[in-house]
C-alpha cells in the first residue's frame, strides 16, 4: 500500500516499533510513556502525564499533525488513586484546545517507575507532512 507513511523514531535508533503510522489523513502514534529525551522518568503522576503528553505533540509535529487534532486518547494508568492529579494536569495541558474524547483503563503494571502509558489517534494538518 503506498499510501501508508511510516515514521521511524527523533532519536534514530532502532526499536521494536515506529514512532507513527500515517495512512490517509489519520496518524497512529506509538504509545507515549513518560520517558524524556535524556531517558529520565520524573516522578510523581502529574510530571508523568505532562511528559507523556509532551511526547505525544512532540510525535505528531514530526509527523505534520499536533495537539490540537487529536480525535481519540486511550490511558493506561498504574493506579486508581492517581485519577484525579492525572485529570487535573490533563486538563491544564490541553487548556485552550478542544478535550479530545479519552478513555482511562487501569493497568496491573509498567516497567520502572512508569505510572502511565497513552496511545492516540489524529488528524493530519492541512498538507501536514512529515518533519
Amino acid at each position: 500500500m503506498n499510501d501508508i507513511r511510516y515514521l521511524p523514531h527523533a532519536d534514530g535508533k532502532a526499536k521494536s516499533y515506529l514512532a507513527a503510522t500515517v495512512l490517509g489523513d489519520l496518524v497512529y502514534p506509538c504509545g507515549q510513556v513518560p520517558v524524556a529525551t535524556d531517558g529520565s522518568t520524573p516522578s510523581g503522576i502529574q510530571a508523568q502525564t505532562r511528559q507523556c503528553l509532551d511526547n505525544l505533540q512532540a510525535s505528531l509535529t514530526r509527523a505534520g499533525s499536533g495537539a490540537d487534532r487529536v480525535l481519540q486518547v486511550t490511558v493506561y494508568l498504574l493506579d486508581q488513586g492517581d485519577f484525579e492529579a492525572y485529570d487535573q494536569t490533563w486538563r491544564e495541558w490541553f487548556s485552550g484546545m478542544q478535550l479530545p474524547p479519552r478513555t482511562t483503563v487501569f493497568v496491573a503494571g509498567f516497567r520502572g517507575e512508569k505510572r502511565i502509558e497513552l496511545t492516540a489517534v489524529a488528524a493530519l494538518r492541512p498538507g501536514g507532512e512529515p518533519s
